[in-house]
Formats: structure tokens, C-alpha cells, sequence
């Protein structure tokens, strides 16, 4: 993708796992994120949508201005 490495793993007993790595000689930064086959970790999210849909006129564009716009 656009010069960049990309790898795809899967593993019986999760649904979802996402890492990602940037770094430079020397030096890395590792970022990760494990779920299993539960919904818990997409409860919190999916209710956080459901009551700002309700007060939301249009199109939003980013996770981020769903979160943090009041």
C-alpha cells in the first residue's frame, strides 16, 4: 500500500488485532490492539454513537469529531 508493508495474520480465538509499527534506525514504536470474539470491546463505542446520532444533522467525517465535538 503506497510503499508501505503490510501483513495479514489470522489466529483462532480472535476477532480483531491491529498493530502498528513506525520507526526510524535504532528505534521503534509499536502500537497494538487484541480482541476476542466478544462484543465487549464494541459496547462502549456502539453506545457512544447511538446517543450522538440522535443529536447530529448531517455527515460526519472522522471518528474523532464523533468523540470529542461536543
Amino acid at each position: 500500500m503506497g510503499g508501505t508493508q503490510v501483513h495479514s495474520v489470522r489466529l483462532p480465538g480472535y476477532a480483531l488485532g491491529v498493530e502498528a509499527l513506525f520507526g526510524l534506525p535504532h528505534e521503534r514504536l509499536t502500537i497494538r490492539h487484541d480482541a476476542g470474539k466478544s462484543a465487549a470491546p464494541y459496547v462502549h463505542g456502539t453506545l457512544l454513537a447511538v446517543r450522538r446520532v440522535m443529536n447530529t444533522t448531517g455527515l460526519i467525517h472522522g471518528l474523532d469529531r464523533l468523540l470529542f465535538d461536543a
